[in-house]
């Protein structure tokens, strides 16, 4: 019941088909001048340098002096407190709460109270149970009916960028 057996849809031997991929890369002279990383010695790459006709080493010679010079040469640091940093602007206060979604929002406070603590009303968990889930409904219910799709009446002509 293997598939894999039976299926003719690719090469019956992968390891024949990728060797001569691969010999027919190298007769074409791909990867003769790639870097094997097992022969990644600093001696194998002046070996290969050299058989190539390339100078062994391209190095420059680097002394302390000139290290000590390039530290001389740097910039004078700045502190923090002498660049401008950028202060936002205070954000706009808070608007004013209507009183239909102050209405709301002590409907949402009932409905948590009465689900919390039915008592407080003298009423049994059997009848401030529904009540709260009511309540809390009407009050979430009220503040999505309540919301706006179009701008605030006082925005101006330039919305901004809404998407």
């Amino acid at each position: 019941m293997n598939a894999r057996r039976d299926s003719t849809d690719g090469p019956e031997n992968v390891d024949e088909l990728f060797a001569e991929i691969v010999a027919g890369l190298e007769r074409d002279g791909v990867g003769k001048d790639w870097l094997d990383l097992d022969e990644a010695s600093p001696d194998a790459v002046d070996q290969d340098r050299e058989r190539r006709g390339e100078p062994a080493d391209d190095l420059v010679d680097v002394t302390a002096s000139d290290v000590t010079t390039d530290l001389v040469d740097e910039p004078e640091r700045r502190d923090r407190d002498d660049e401008d940093h950028y202060v936002p602007p205070e954000p706009p206060p808070f608007p004013v709460l209507r009183a239909s979604t102050l209405a709301a929002l002590g409907l949402f406070v009932l409905g948590i109270v009465l689900l919390v603590a039915p008592g407080l009303f003298g009423l049994q968990p059997r009848i401030g149970t529904p009540l709260s889930l009511v309540a809390l409904c009407a009050g979430v219910g009220w503040l999505i009916l309540r919301m706006r799709n179009t701008p605030p009446p006082d925005s101006g002509w330039d919305d901004g960028a809404q998407v």
